[in-house]
């Protein structure tokens, strides 16, 4: 391990986004002087997208905070079991146990208005343009359109998928709720980041889930 004085910081993503999601903090962050990546995982299955997180944190210097957004709780609380991982940050995120699917944590909680404005076609889980104000309602209309333009569809059984390692039992972890959420329920947030074993890190209010798309100040 390294003498860095700061982290490095690996952001990981969730459905219907890549690792340009985090655009607008990452560099806030590289002007505080860490160093920071993002994860580009393809979604078509849980083990793939843990391997290339993996592989990511090998490009970084150690130790590394990982930051999951959504999914990208699922992918960071088994890729955060890698010795070079000191902590875990999730974003209104995802966070099964041991042997718990993304789905079966999601069964347990109210659907969320985003199931409402999917297409199940050729495999994979399209948005329709009436779902980005659920996932990104954050945002201005204009890059409203671009999330949709650009969203990456997630294989269709991605999150009946499992993958072994359960870090945020064995690593300091923190939670972010966004308390408004139309796409991982709030009781659900609430509730793993309780599992953690603490209260929320913050409870700030979002309009939606892209708190990730947000300016550092906003």
């Amino acid at each position: 391990m390294s003498m860095q004085s700061k982290p490095s910081i690996v952001f990981v993503h969730g459905l219907w986004a890549d690792g340009s999601c985090f655009g607008k903090v990452i560099p806030a962050l590289q002007a505080e002087g860490y160093e920071v990546v993002a994860a580009q995982h393809s979604l078509d299955t849980l083990r793939g997208d843990v391997a290339t997180v993996t592989r990511t944190l090998r490009r970084v210097s150690a130790p590394a905070i990982l930051v999951g957004h959504s999914y990208g709780g699922t992918v960071i609380t088994a890729a955060g079991t890698d010795e070079r991982v000191a902590g875990l940050v999730y974003i209104a995120a995802l966070a099964p146990d041991d042997g718990e699917t993304s789905q079966g944590q999601q069964s347990q909680f109210p659907v969320t208005d985003i199931f409402s404005h999917i297409d199940i076609a050729d495999g994979r889980v399209w948005m329709l343009p009436k779902g980005v104000a659920c996932f990104a309602g954050d945002l201005s209309e204009a890059e409203q359109k671009v999330v949709w333009a650009t969203h990456a569809a997630p294989a269709a059984d991605l999150f009946n998928q499992k993958a072994e390692g359960t870090a945020w039992k064995s690593k300091p972890s923190w939670y972010i709720v966004a308390k408004n959420d139309r796409t991982v329920q709030p009781e659900l947030q609430r509730f793993v980041a309780k599992r953690m074993g603490g209260a929320p890190r913050s409870t700030r209010s979002t309009a939606a889930t892209s708190p990730c798309s947000r300016t550092p100040a906003s």
